[in-house]
Order: structure tokens, then C-alpha cells, then sequence
């Protein structure tokens, strides 16, 4: 038993490590000045997110009875409580811009003061062999907190660099790697047919998952058709030609009210050139709109207007968790299209490629499912036409972490090209509310089958 306790607590710290440094390398780039600024009330300082994660960690430590005495004498951390009603000193989000505190030199130091307190408690539970399910989930739990704040963070310098018309003031990460293509296969835009019948939607295995992917469950499902790759700039473009933001007839009421109020006319970061060309300022700069790549940054009402448009209508998340986990040769699910087996270069475009943007369709073939469909896992985030709502005899394993949040968003799956590798999954269930633009996030479009 220590020996699985030893084991269990060196792939924690090795994980806690190894997300630390990223969320570092992320930020390293940034001037003191660009760290503070909030951009837009939906997103966050960049400061602010290395603090509330740290933050979180030591929420953790101190639900086992861990006090960190350094924190209290050197830095304030009041107000980097995102939403935790339990924890109290809720700083709104709207308020995180004139906030700067904890300062840049303060936040960096109150993460080593944590790093080395969690340092200290695995030690002392290694020691005593007090070590359980509970505190392993719990430190999971954390590192992925983390890691779903690295997405956020470079949402928002998206949109916080986006709004300097000179192209050369932009982020560019530390690391840096050319546009993801590793193999590419000549696809046409023809559809998956998928077998209809009793499907079991949900995490099943081994390895950690969030309580919303919980329990595994029976749903019914029609026979559909899928498309074997998310909808492309190309594609949108010819809805936009066609009139698609200025006809009320593909859109939902809600929807229709931000293409008038908002002035909606392409996907968010989109503007049209006087040669006639869409341009985006995006991570690679100023450039021209790759037709080939997936469209991103659109909002669940945008996909919902093209899927009407073409003919066709958004997933089910059921139906995408399909598409992209049924293996027939196998008989049984797999944790990601290609298999089993962790995600790799080869197979997807996650935020450890550092690609930091999509790739163009038929990328990445050895990621592609069984049923032939490509980069359900990265590049970009799919919208699903489902609510997201708890799963039949769904149990909170975090109270106020998934279960809060279940009214008024839409499910998307399958990670962008910003997602962790350690984090993304087939039945991972991300949800936002459907006119949210910021996220990296695209669609693929189904039909019933003839």
C-alpha cells in the first residue's frame, strides 16, 4: 500500500510541476503592464489568473488542515476568490481590472510559497501514510484547475492584443512552433455514417475525470450522419456571402437580437480588407483568412445559423461522444478517437504543440476516429446543440466547481489547440453560454440518416 502511495503522490508533484512551468511559460512574456489589464468583463488579468490558481492550491492544503503562515504576512489574497460562495471575499469578475493585487512580484512569489508548502504536505503525508482517494482527487483537481486556467489566460490575451491596430503589438508565447500539419490526408466533405441503438454516454476507466462526466449512462440514439471535419473559414465565408447575418430566418430569437444589437456581420477578430480579403489578428499576427482552417471564435448561435442554412443541425453532445469514442472493431469505447493511447503530436493539436492556432482540415490522420472523423480532439472546441445539465444520478464531488453551472450554457467537446494535453478526453464536457465568442471554438454539423 506505501508503495502505491508513493506512486501516487510522485505522479502528483511530477503533474503539479509540469503544469507550473507552463502556466510560467505562458505568462513570462508578458510586460508588468499587459499583466494587470483586464480587457473585457468576461475574461481576466493575467496576473489575476496566476494568483487564483494558486489561490485554489492552497484552498486544497488547508481542507487537509495545512495552514501556510507566509502567505498572511506578505500577501494579500482577499479578492482572488473567483466565485466560491463558501470561501466568501468574492471579487466580481467585472472589478478584476482595478484590482491589482496581489502585485506581478507578489504573485510569483506567493506561487513558491505554495509550491513549497504542497512540497512540505507531501512529505508529511508520505511519512504517516495518511495518503487517500479523497486528497488524490482533490490535488488532481487542482492541477487541472490550473490547466483549464492556462486556456482562459490565452483567451484573453487574444482578445487584449486584438485591439492594438498595430500587427507587431501581439503576444507571441515563449515557445513558438509552425502551423500544426503533422500529415495530412486529401479529404472531401463528405459525412460519417454512424449506427443508431442504445449508446453509454459518459467517462468509463480508468484515470482522473471531472464529476460532470459521471456517472456512465444509457441514452437512445437515431442513426445520423456526421461531418468528418469541423466547418471551415471557407465554408463561413460562403454563408456570410450569402446573406447569412442579414436573414432572421436561420437564427434563434436571442441570436438574432446580437446580430442587430452587436452588429454581428463575421466570427469575432474577422475584417474585411478593401482588396475584399478577411484578415484576423490573431497569434501569428496580422494575416489573410485561411480558407482551409476550422472557423473559430464563433458563438453557438453563429453555428446554429450555419447548420440551418446548410441543411443540416448541431450534434447532440451524445452524438458527438459517438462519433468520436465507439470503436466496432474494438466492440467498446476509447478514451480518445485514435484509442487509448495519450495524445502526441501526431495525433492532435493540443497547447503542448504550441502551434496557437488551428490547423488546416485533414490534418493529424492518425488522430482520426473509427468512424473516420478528423481533429475531434483539438484545434478547435464544438459546439453541441446540448444544455448542459448533470447526468442522471450525478453526485458533486467538488461542491460549486460543475454542478453550479448547470443553466443557461451549451456543451461543447473535444478541446482547441489552447487545451493541455493531460486535460482533453472524449467525454470531457466543456459549457458556455451560447453568445460567448472568446473561446476557441468551432462546430461540425450532422444530419439524420436517409
Amino acid at each position: 500500500m506505501t508503495q502505491i502511495i508513493s506512486s501516487d503522490l510522485e505522479e502528483i508533484w511530477s503533474e503539479l510541476q509540469r503544469v507550473r512551468e507552463t502556466t510560467l511559460l505562458i505568462f513570462e512574456p508578458l510586460s508588468v503592464e499587459d499583466a494587470v489589464m483586464q480587457s473585457d468583463p468576461f475574461g481576466s488579468p493575467p496576473n489575476w489568473h496566476l494568483a487564483h490558481v494558486t489561490w485554489f492550491f492552497q484552498k486544497v492544503l488547508e481542507k487537509y488542515g495545512f495552514k501556510i503562515q507566509d502567505v498572511d504576512n506578505s500577501t494579500n489574497t482577499d479578492y482572488l476568490n473567483s466565485y466560491y460562495q463558501k470561501f466568501h471575499n468574492i471579487l466580481p469578475k467585472t472589478e478584476r481590472g482595478r484590482y491589482p493585487r496581489p502585485t506581478v512580484s507578489q504573485t510569483l512569489r506567493y506561487r513558491k510559497i505554495v509550491e513549497d508548502a504542497f512540497l512540505d504536505f507531501f512529505k508529511i503525508v508520505k511519512k504517516n501514510g495518511t495518503f487517500n482517494k479523497k486528497m488524490k482527487y482533490d490535488f488532481l483537481l487542482a492541477n487541472q484547475h490550473e490547466m483549464q486556467h492556462q486556456e482562459l489566460m490565452i483567451y484573453d490575451l487574444q482578445h487584449y492584443f486584438n485591439r492594438f491596430p498595430d500587427p507587431k503589438d501581439s503576444y507571441r508565447p515563449k515557445i513558438s512552433k509552425g502551423l500544426g500539419t503533422v500529415g495530412s490526408a486529401d479529404i472531401s466533405t463528405s459525412m460519417a455514417k454512424v449506427p443508431g441503438g442504445l449508446y453509454n454516454l459518459g467517462f468509463t476507466g480508468d484515470g482522473f475525470c471531472y464529476d460532470n462526466e459521471l456517472p456512465e449512462h444509457k441514452t437512445y440514439l437515431d442513426p445520423f450522419e456526421i461531418d468528418i471535419h469541423p466547418v471551415t473559414n471557407g465554408d463561413f465565408i460562403k454563408f456570410i456571402d450569402d446573406g447569412g447575418y442579414e436573414d432572421y430566418h436561420y437564427w434563434l430569437a436571442d441570436g438574432w437580437d446580437l446580430v442587430k444589437g452587436m452588429g454581428w456581420s463575421s466570427p469575432l477578430y474577422w475584417e474585411k480588407k478593401e482588396e475584399g480579403h478577411w484578415h484576423k489578428k490573431e497569434f501569428r499576427g496580422l494575416s489573410k483568412i485561411n480558407p482551409n482552417e476550422p472557423v473559430v471564435n464563433v458563438s453557438y448561435f453563429e453555428a446554429d445559423a450555419y447548420a440551418k442554412w446548410i441543411g443540416k443541425r448541431l450534434p447532440t453532445e451524445a452524438e458527438w461522444e459517438k462519433a468520436a469514442s465507439w470503436n466496432d472493431d474494438l466492440k467498446r469505447k476509447t478514451k480518445y478517437p485514435w484509442g487509448d493511447e495519450s495524445p502526441t503530436d501526431s495525433h492532435a493539436n493540443l497547447l503542448e504543440s504550441w502551434f496557437w492556432a488551428p490547423s488546416p482540415i485533414g490534418s493529424f490522420p492518425n488522430g482520426k476516429s473509427f468512424y473516420g472523423c478528423y481533429q475531434m480532439i483539438g484545434d478547435v472546441w464544438e459546439w453541441t446543440s446540448s444544455e448542459y445539465v448533470l447526468y442522471p444520478r450525478f453526485r458533486s464531488v467538488f461542491p460549486e466547481y460543475t454542478d453550479k453551472w448547470s443553466i443557461g450554457h451549451k456543451v461543447l467537446r473535444g478541446g482547441s489547440f489552447a487545451t493541455p494535453r493531460n486535460q482533453v478526453r472524449n467525454s470531457y464536457r466543456n459549457y458556455f453560454k451560447p453568445q460567448e465568442r472568446i473561446l476557441f471554438a468551432g462546430f461540425r454539423c450532422v444530419r439524420d440518416a436517409t
